[in-house]
């Protein structure tokens, strides 16, 4: 049985975030894939702390993090999985700092400072580990075309392909902030589209969620 990890960099358990990657877990059950869900907002963790243990010559890390905290069983898990998913609400234009801090932990202890014999990055680990990236935002597609994100995920996408071999993100644009607008200073926002958005829209998103997280189990990298 294949083995999936979803970890969900929001705050929030129940919006957005949390609802999609709950249908890309249902898409990876529906075809055989044992799913473990975890709220990252729930571990008490930090970034990178630039120790380089992980470079030292000799090091035995094997693409995991030497800092012993409560991320590391996470982390130790994720090296096992069959593939990992995880997600981030967009927040002032980027990724939340748990998202990122994950991310650092992650993909760094994974990537060497050795050139392969193509005089590309050389990989630590010998085998794939298909890796899915999940952004809910308040932005719709045209305004994510025009910020620098469409970068930003392709940095981040070419450093989980680099050490883990393969890596997908799915955008979810035109989400809403609130359940009731009516509650907060928020009039740059139309909340007429936004409760069409999601009530048109986002069962569709659901919908790919759901397709996203099969794909990533059927995989064969």
């Amino acid at each position: 049985m294949k083995k999936v990890i979803i970890l969900n960099g929001s705050p929030r358990k129940n919006f957005n975030t949390a609802q999609v990657l709950k249908e890309a877990q249902k898409g990876a059950e529906s075809v055989g894939a044992e799913v473990e869900y975890i709220d990252l907002f729930d571990i008490d963790f930090m970034g990178c702390r630039s120790c380089y243990a992980c470079k030292i010559k000799g090091s035995k890390t094997n693409g995991l993090c030497a800092i012993k905290d409560d991320l590391r069983p996470v982390l130790e898990k994720c090296l096992k999985a069959n593939a990992v998913i995880i997600g981030t609400p967009i927040y002032c234009g980027n990724p939340t700092g748990t998202y990122r801090n994950f991310m650092e932990r992650f993909g760094f202890a994974a990537m060497k400072y050795l050139k392969d014999e193509t005089n590309g990055i050389k990989r630590e680990l010998d085998y794939n580990i298909p890796i899915g990236i999940i952004q809910t935002m308040g932005a719709d597609e045209e305004q994510y075309n025009q910020s620098y994100l469409p970068q930003m995920v392709g940095m981040n996408e070419f450093l989980m392909k680099t050490c883990f071999g393969y890596c997908e993100t799915l955008n979810i644009f035109d989400t809403s902030h609130f359940t009731d607008y009516s509650k907060y200073d928020c009039d740059m926002f139309d909340a007429e589209h936004k409760k069409q958005v999601q009530q048109t829209q986002f069962p569709k998103d659901l919908e790919r969620a759901f397709e996203f997280g099969k794909k990533l189990v059927e995989m064969n990298i």
